[in-house]
């Protein structure tokens, strides 16, 4: 199963990062290839964006239904392809270093089913992981900027 789990430490308190991270619209854009975001409820949004598998640019609609929202440390997420057979998973989880840092991961898993789909999970092995530690900084960098 291509997976990707990436950690980086945060100069913020863990409330800071719940305040962000709570609210999907803040983070749905910073998907990399990002093209569009729907929220149908409070657990339930569809993402679609452009992924770079290298050999093919692709456009991916996912389904993305929150299992978990674990106030203030944790969100556990299903992802499912609407566009493509595709299925998996991830979250986002902090954990307080101290009052002032938080250590910040996300991990992300995807699989490819289908005909294609041993190929595609190849090419996936490399795609997550990267796109993991994109989305995570890119994550990282927007909550600074925003309690600068």
């Amino acid at each position: 199963m291509p997976q990707g789990t990436y950690t980086v430490d945060v100069p913020l308190n863990i409330e800071k990062i719940w305040d962000f991270v709570q609210d999907m619209n803040n983070w749905a854009p910073l998907v990399p290839g990002y093209i569009a975001h729907e929220i149908k409820s409070e657990n339930e949004s569809t993402w679609e964006f452009k992924g770079d598998l290298g050999f093919m640019k692709k456009k991916v609609k996912l389904g993305v239904d929150i299992k978990e929202w674990n106030e203030p440390s944790e969100v556990i997420f299903d992802l499912k392809g609407l566009s493509d057979n595709f299925n998996g998973g991830g979250y986002f989880k902090a954990e307080k270093i101290d009052d002032h840092n938080t250590a910040m991961t996300g991990h992300l898993d995807i699989t490819a089913g289908g005909a294609m789909g041993a190929m595609i999970n190849q090419i996936l092995k490399k795609f997550v992981p990267t796109t993991t530690e994109e989305l995570t900084d890119a994550i990282v960098e927007k909550m600074l900027e925003i309690n600068a």
